[in-house]
């Protein structure tokens, strides 16, 4: 569990790891007037937040890494696959008044849009729809192919991709979903999305100390 606020004693034992390291847990309890049970709890978070590490026989010491090293650390371990929700798809013959339709109902800011055999070919964003709305055509008559973005100007994601790179993309392309695919032998399919508000949610998972 990664804790990044820590109480007095537990910067204390750090201290005197930094000084002392490396050190047994009996030789850090006596430094604090305590017993080595009172102490086994900070100990342990300690090491699983990575502040300090242990070795039998020899003791504790310290890792040398910050707060906020711990914490990319631990951001950078998430991955796609642990956060990804399902995917929202429409067919490409699908009109543009449908797809507003879809869009709304199913409270996303994006679809994807699959062929006849499931597969990704395009991407509908609300700026897309919306555009498509201020003209005069008939909502009811255009398909929803006319204006997606299409492959391969799609921008995705893998299952073991790590969040931190997709939420890089999803910054530096200014976009606020991404298809989670994988290839077949027909081509890519769409098994998931990653989303702004999926970042945003696993971040504060991370800082609310939720992920192990």
């Amino acid at each position: 569990m990664i804790t990044i606020e820590l109480n007095k004693r537990q910067e204390q034992i750090i201290q005197i790891v930094k000084d002392n390291g490396p050190i047994t847990g009996e030789a850090i309890a006596d430094q604090l007037n305590l017993t080595r049970a009172t102490l086994r709890p900070d100990l342990a978070i300690l090491t699983m937040a990575g502040y300090l590490d242990a070795r039998p026989r020899v003791g504790y010491f310290y890792t040398g890494k910050t707060g906020g090293q711990l914490l990319s650390e631990a951001v950078k371990k998430l991955v796609v696959k642990e956060y990804q929700s399902l995917p929202v798809v429409v067919d490409k013959n699908v009109s543009v008044y449908d797809a507003i339709c879809t869009m709304f109902l199913e409270d996303v800011g994006t679809l994807f849009v699959i062929d006849h055999d499931a597969l990704l070919i395009g991407v509908l964003s609300r700026k897309d729809l919306l555009r498509a709305s201020l003209g005069k055509q008939e909502l009811t008559a255009v398909p929803v192919n006319i204006i997606m973005t299409r492959m391969p100007n799609i921008t995705t994601c893998r299952r073991e991709d790590s969040l931190y790179e997709v939420a890089k993309k999803l910054i530096e392309r200014q976009i606020d979903a991404m298809p989670v695919v994988k290839e077949t032998e027909k081509g890519i399919e769409v098994i998931g999305r990653i989303t702004k508000t999926t970042i945003s949610r696993a971040f504060v998972d991370l800082v609310n100390n939720e992920l192990l």
